[in-house]
């Protein structure tokens, strides 16, 4: 990846949230707001910087993940909305669009909910509507029905770097789908655990948290049920582990799509939930879909 990245602290509730920022090519280029997922960092997004060269983006990790990881105090949607309009302040953002990918999603319908003057638009990856969970599951059950293996990853220790690399080389995801990218972004999870081992960055505490709020919360349903702003759903076939029918199964996605029927929606073949946004070939059909989102953005401002 040839594209430059930077990043900042921005004061939070709590701490200091870590941000990746691409700088565009032009100073006075547009903007959008990147929100990974439940277990991630803003380095879920080279292969889509690498293809906006033209777009200034903003990625941070969210309180509990990455280098925003000593976070205090508890998470869910609303507290991630909250410090994204803190990211947007301290960066001079006025109002952008907002990409968001699985419970990055989530978070930006929040976003744009409780602050609709900061969003342009929303441009949701395989997230942001609700997943067909049942009701009255208690929070462990519903994490591992929800996130399975990717949570139970959060108690294990690893000796090394290559030894967390080996335990992903294995993952069904990415079997066919390893790069350097994905290797930098996977080291950078890592960090110590205060005995002489690895761990991932993110608490299991903090997915719960999250995980609770996205599932039985009422913030997304509030969020939809006002949802006022463009929004793209981009779907694919495929989930965390590569099976299908993922994380929405057709008949599930068209109760949604019926109740919302202003939503641009899009499925993609041939991707699962990582490989969307985490794969060059995911990264061509993403980033032309966040151009054209902030390409209609431009063009209504113009007007």
């Amino acid at each position: 990846m040839s594209r430059e990245r930077h990043e900042v602290d921005v004061p939070v509730d709590g701490g200091m949230l870590h941000v990746g920022v691409w700088e565009a090519d032009a100073a006075d280029a547009p903007t959008a707001l990147l929100i990974h997922g439940v277990t991630s960092s803003h380095l879920a997004w080279p292969f889509v910087a690498e293809r906006l060269s033209g777009v200034r983006l903003i990625a941070p990790d969210l309180r509990g993940r990455g280098r925003s990881n000593t976070l205090t105090g508890p998470a869910g949607m609303a507290a991630h909305a909250a410090d994204m309009v803190a990211v947007l302040d301290a960066l001079g953002i006025d109002r952008t669009v907002v990409v968001g990918h699985s419970m990055g999603a989530f978070v930006s319908v929040v976003l744009a909910d409780l602050h609709p003057d900061r969003v342009s638009s929303l441009v949701l990856v395989d997230g942001g509507f609700p997943l067909d969970v049942p009701a009255g599951l208690d929070p462990d059950t519903a994490i591992r029905l929800v996130l399975g293996p990717t949570a139970e990853r959060l108690d294990m220790r690893f000796a090394s770097t290559e030894d967390y690399l080996d335990f992903w080389r294995a993952h069904p995801a990415f079997r066919q789908a390893w790069t350097p990218e994905l290797e930098q972004y996977l080291a950078y999870d890592l960090v110590d655990d205060g005995a002489g081992a690895l761990r991932p960055a993110t608490a299991y505490a903090t997915v719960v948290d999250d995980t609770v709020d996205m599932n039985t919360g009422s913030a997304v349903p509030d969020a939809l049920a006002r949802l006022q702003h463009p929004v793209r759903l981009l779907t694919v076939p495929r989930g965390l582990q590569d099976e299908e029918p993922g994380l929405y199964a057709p008949a599930h996605l068209g109760r949604l799509l019926a109740a919302h029927p202003a939503v641009a929606h899009r499925r993609i073949d041939g991707f699962n939930h990582y490989t969307i946004v985490m794969s060059p070939g995911g990264a061509d059909v993403v980033a032309p879909e966040i151009a054209a989102a902030v390409s209609a953005v431009t063009t209504r401002s113009a007007s």
